[in-house]
């Protein structure tokens, strides 16, 4: 078993989630074998079957294979490049559509588009490279109300904030549309510094505001989400939706 999982482990990357297709419930399938769920896998299509409702696909990395299902797909061809997300690994699964047994395949979700796989793979800098710079001094009026902070009010209160909803006015800074279903925004209202870490937020949300705009937005803050691939933020608004004055 240790030689499957040291072969998967040469194509899973830590990405964040989106979903995952399988033929059981992980939860009630014993071919998990305590391997992690949700994590992701990335490489060069070598192999590739669509049988009933899933598409089998051989990838290689560093010389390495590892068999990812998946839903049905078209278009899939030998050569690609290919990530996904939302991957649970099962050990020694049986294909009745295909007649033969995987010692180890991982169902996942979609693959994912070219966009999304650039912005989930780039491992030299990681969330801490993505912080814009901003060149004159930022001058928000901060949100007003009980559960209204500044960006550098979150971050010092992020422990006692953690999953709560909060409500927070910033200069957007930096857009990354349509990542994983939801646009990412870089927030800065001039508190905290850029020494500290603690003076830019990054949101993800539905809104889709321009550069420049100043925006009052209401989400839920989560401390220390790690999304694997070296973006990890100390404290990020997720599902964060416009609050109008």
């Amino acid at each position: 078993m240790n030689r499957f999982l040291s072969l998967a482990a040469a194509v899973v990357l830590s990405l964040p989630v989106a979903g995952y297709c399988a033929d059981a419930s992980p939860q009630s399938s014993p071919g998990v074998a305590g391997m992690a769920v949700n994590t992701g896998v990335t490489g060069k299509v070598v192999e590739t079957t669509t049988a009933g409702e899933y598409t089998y696909i051989n990838l290689e990395k560093d010389g390495k294979k590892a068999w990812v299902a998946c839903s049905a797909t078209k278009g899939i061809a030998v050569g690609q490049q290919l990530s996904f997300v939302g991957c649970t690994p099962m050990m020694n699964f049986e294909s009745k559509a295909l007649k033969r047994t995987f010692d180890l395949i991982m169902f996942c979700g979609a693959p994912l588009s070219a966009a999304e796989a650039d912005f989930l793979n780039k491992k030299s800098t990681g969330s801490s490279g993505l912080v814009p710079e901003s060149k004159e001094k930022i001058v928000v009026e901060a949100a007003k109300g009980a559960n209204a902070f500044t960006i550098a009010e979150l971050y010092a209160k992020s422990g006692e904030l953690d999953k709560k909803q909060v409500v927070v006015t910033g200069k957007v800074m930096k857009i990354s549309p349509k990542i994983m279903g939801k646009n990412w925004l870089h927030l800065q209202d001039g508190s905290g510094t850029a020494f500290e870490k603690n003076n830019d937020l990054v949101v993800t949300t539905n809104e889709l505001p321009k550069v420049g705009d100043v925006v009052t937005l209401s989400g839920t803050l989560a401390k220390n989400k790690n999304f694997g691939s070296g973006y990890k933020y100390d404290v990020i608004l997720e599902l964060a939706t416009a609050q109008h004055k």
